[in-house]
């Protein structure tokens, strides 16, 4: 899988799993602070989208991920 690719399932993992963690009807419910790890995946793809820059895309370069056709900013 290619860096782009690995972004779009990490966050997805990520906002889903805070969701399960901070959604009270949840089986897993935590606390509802887990929601503000929502926020800032949200934050980060917002980020990503405006400027190009994706830190979690430099983490998974410098890991040995191949980039694509289309990946965020070097």
């Amino acid at each position: 899988m290619t860096v782009e690719r690995w972004i779009r399932v990490l966050a997805g993992t990520f906002i889903l799993l805070s969701l399960a963690l901070g959604v009270e009807g949840s089986p897993l419910f935590v606390s509802k602070w887990a929601l503000a790890f929502t926020a800032f995946v949200g934050v980060n793809l917002f980020q990503f989208g405006l400027s190009n820059a994706c830190p979690l895309g430099w983490m998974l370069r410098k890991l040995g991920v191949p980039d694509g056709p289309a990946t965020c900013a070097r």
